[in-house]
């Protein structure tokens, strides 16, 4: 297929993720880490730019610093070619001191720069997904319907259709009615237990969207799905492309047909990591003919001794000596010491677990240092006490929080000892000089 010179994409990744907490406490949702070395991000950039579509503005707002700082590492410019883009746009408050109002407003506050490079098309899209997809059918689909709007639908369950937008269509696809998270809905044409919901990917003509931005701006309205496309339906041609019809080059016959995943909670999270693992999974995250893109990795090769390895990712600069993995994915740098049990675990940059502890149904953040002997996701109540734990049991463990409690401990014990009194040494983080050399080679 030829290249897409007159389509602009604008990526939505101004999300808080407030449902991700404590995951999102220092980083934004798309920045969250997935796998063994991608971001939530990833997806959608690397679908674009699989797609050809190669000027893309990544609109930012809340704690977007790790995200700005990925973004520079992996979507350099030379990567892809000259005259390509991946440009991270902050608030520009250019009317006023105020931070973006919703997905329209953000796009909004940018409108000269879709006036300045004049595109035919824009597509505008999300970027809390986990999924393929060959944004070209969407648009040839687009032109073939002659519509002024396209919006990406999947079928959903009728329980889940208040956390989307949910479209009614005709026969020939176009949108009869658009409704925001609703909390009951009819069922889509054919089925009895589904609805057609919206991802929030959309492809608009230039001109339709340039003309609406401006009415809604007019009315105080922000937001594509709340005010936008439900007037829009009255108003202009708008239809839903079934993504169900997408192909992607090189997926496997064991693979979920259509598979996606909004990863806004931390139970989707969690369980679309384990969609990823062994010989046949739902969403297989290596495919030659359409890549996931990462950032650059300096980090040495993992090394394992011994131990007993089940369904598992151990990632670039990881060490396992004599561990149990089962169902465990390790980031970069990670060390799992002697007699250390991982279960259904998502274990971050730089963390360490000690000799003996067991872990279960956890997501460890960067740069923990799980005592050892330690137990995590074995008694939730006690968990409850001292962690996030969600209510069907994952227990989330912030970023560094075990570093902060070894360093306490330590201050505490050795800080003005009575006299005559014993002073005893407080747990210690194991260093090893191996585990030293990976960490010194991981990046952030």
């Amino acid at each position: 297929m030829p290249s897409n010179k007159n389509v602009l994409a604008f990526v939505m990744a101004g999300g808080e993720g407030s449902r991700l907490h404590p995951l999102t406490a220092d980083r934004c949702k798309p920045a969250v880490p997935f796998n063994g070395k991608h971001r939530v991000v990833d997806f959608v950039l690397s679908n674009l730019i699989n797609s050809d579509i190669f000027s893309i503005y990544l609109l930012v707002q809340y704690k977007s610093q790790s995200l700005i700082e990925h973004v520079r590492t992996a979507w350099t410019l030379p990567r892809f070619g000259p005259d390509h883009f991946v440009t991270v746009v902050p608030p520009q408050m250019r009317n006023g001191p105020e931070w973006f109002q919703g997905t329209a407003d953000s796009v909004y506050q940018n409108i000269h720069l879709i006036e300045n490079f004049r595109p035919d098309i824009v597509a505008v899209f999300g970027a809390d997904h986990i999924y393929r997809m060959d944004v070209r059918q969407m648009i040839d689909f687009h032109k073939a319907s002659r519509a002024d709007v396209s919006v990406a639908t999947l079928p959903v369950e009728l329980a889940d259709c208040h956390q989307f937008g949910v479209v009614e269509i005709d026969a020939d696809h176009r949108i009869t009615d658009f409704k925001e998270k609703p909390k009951t809905t009819q069922p889509m044409p054919g089925s009895t237990t589904h609805a057609l919901a919206s991802m929030g990917n959309y492809i608009f003509n230039a001109d339709v969207l340039l003309a609406a931005l401006k009415r809604a701006h007019a009315t105080g309205e922000s937001d594509f799905g709340k005010h936008i496309l439900p007037k829009m339906v009255q108003s202009h041609r708008l239809v839903a492309y079934d993504f169900n019809t997408n192909i992607i080059p090189g997926t496997a016959p064991y693979e979920e047909h259509g598979y996606w995943r909004d990863v806004g909670t931390i139970d989707a999270y969690f369980d679309a990591h384990f969609d990823t693992l062994g010989a046949t999974p739902r969403f297989r995250m290596t495919n030659r003919e359409w890549p996931i893109y990462a950032s650059p990795d300096p980090s040495e090769s993992a090394q394992i001794e011994n131990g007993a390895i089940n369904r598992s990712v151990v990632g670039s600069g990881c060490i396992v000596d004599g561990a149990v993995l089962d169902h465990a994915m390790l980031r970069r740098a990670v060390t799992v010491h002697r007699d250390a049990k991982l279960e259904h675990c998502i274990v971050m940059e730089r963390s360490v677990i000690g000799p003996g502890a067991h872990v279960r149904r956890a997501i460890i953040d960067q740069d923990n240092q799980i005592p050892a002997g330690e137990r995590i996701g074995i008694d939730l109540e006690a968990d409850r006490k001292r962690f996030h734990v969600t209510d069907s049991g994952i227990v989330v463990v912030p970023a560094g929080h075990f570093s902060t409690v070894n360093q306490l401990q330590q201050h505490r014990l050795t800080a003005d000892p009575v006299p005559g009194a014993t002073t005893e040494s407080a747990p210690q983080p194991v260093a090893t000089p191996i585990a030293a050399q990976a960490v010194a080679g991981a990046s952030a």
